[in-house]
């Protein structure tokens, strides 16, 4: 079904943000993350969970240690590297403006958003500009 599909690409573009915002707080270990997404209705299963992890550490913006578990093997921690923190800043100020912009486009309120559309009450942040993957590469390849 068209809105279930929807509904998990939605859910899939915020995942890495998340993570990294729940690894921010300190070290974590990956059970507790998943918990922690669980908690804030995003379910993630560790078969989703752990590729993202490695490849979340693979572009430098994870570093990870092992600690001595009391119930079983050593346990891999999570932190954020110095990349990762400058990774999540970008990726607030982005979640910051698309919610805003996501915000003003659905508010039910507004019956002529032209005419009642005001900067004033709320400036506006930066502007939310959407490419298509094809976009992208063609300018990727021209620079």
């Amino acid at each position: 079904m068209i809105t279930e599909n929807t509904q998990t690409q939605m859910r899939k573009g915020i995942l890495e943000y998340c993570i990294l915002a729940i690894i921010s707080r300190g070290e974590t270990y990956a059970s507790d993350i998943i918990a922690e997404l669980r908690e804030a209705k995003l379910m993630v299963v560790e078969g989703t969970l752990y590729p993202l992890l490695t490849r979340l550490k693979n572009n430098n913006l994870l570093v990870y240690n092992w600690k001595e578990s009391l119930s079983g093997p050593p346990r891999k921690y999570f932190k954020l590297s110095e990349d990762g923190e400058q990774v999540l800043a970008q990726l607030h100020e982005t979640w910051k403006d698309l919610s805003f912009a996501v915000q003003k486009a659905t508010d039910h309120s507004r019956t002529n958003p032209a005419s009642n559309f005001t900067d004033s009450v709320n400036p506006s942040p930066n502007p939310i500009i959407l490419k298509d993957q094809e976009t992208d590469n063609t300018e990727n390849q021209t620079s």
